[in-house]
């Protein structure tokens, strides 16, 4: 086994599964996608440490667990069209890729959302799509998805979302009242208006910026209007 290999198998064993993570699909996704290439070179060195990197544009790329914890609360299965909010550097969305059909991926931020889309393209992912938007309207031409995932903390889940989620499809994101400070959610679509919600902790993203989340810049943010 190489170093990178072993690196990543370090990882899995002892930052998701020593934390109770068991989802075999997302394990072995996190064992196969190079976390390495989805950061710059000056930190390429901390790839697999148990911590977020940044990645540009004040943006940072969640620590492992974090990624790993929120695909398998996902239950992502083979087939499954998933929404990706908040794409950053794409790593994200590559080890969902490795499980599910297809990953629509929004990144509002052009320079990160182009970098991934030409990393994404070079490792392979031909199951990925990167578009520059406001993740927080989704996306209704590619609707309905099996699993909308949120790599941002919002005031409230945003109405879009709900409205663009299948009946039995997966929603996993942090909501906090705190730009900073959020409970990670999974939320079911039952049935048409109905709509089941699970409490998986507490986790701390950066904001979710856009139309239905948090508006303006670094200083001054509000809720929108409901």
């Amino acid at each position: 086994m190489d170093q990178e290999h072993s690196l990543r198998e370090n990882m899995v064993q002892r930052q998701l599964v020593a934390r109770g993570l068991h989802d075999a699909g997302v394990l072995a996704a996190m064992r196969k996608v190079p976390r390495s290439a989805f950061v710059p070179d000056e930190v390429r060195a901390l790839a697999y440490d148990d911590a977020p990197l940044p990645i540009g544009c004040g943006q940072t790329i969640s620590q492992p667990y974090i990624v790993a914890l929120m695909a398998q609360a996902a239950a992502l299965r083979p087939g499954d069209k998933v929404l990706d909010i908040g794409a950053g550097s794409g790593y994200a969305a590559a080890v969902m890729a490795q499980i599910a059909g297809h990953v629509q991926a929004i990144e509002r931020h052009e320079p990160l959302a182009l970098q991934a889309r030409a990393r994404l393209r070079q490792l392979g992912y031909g199951n990925v799509t990167v578009q520059v938007g406001d993740g927080t309207l989704g996306l209704p031409s590619q609707a309905p998805f099996d699993a909308i995932v949120a790599a941002a903390g919002g005031p409230y889940v945003p109405p879009a979302w709900r409205e663009q989620l299948a009946v039995g499809g997966r929603l996993v994101m942090p909501v906090g009242q705190a730009t900073r400070r959020q409970r990670l959610l999974r939320i079911v679509r039952r049935g048409q208006d109905d709509y089941e919600e699970q409490d998986l902790g507490a986790v701390a993203f950066v904001p979710l910026i856009g139309e239905q989340g948090w508006q303006g810049g670094a200083q001054g943010m509000h809720a929108p209007r409901r």
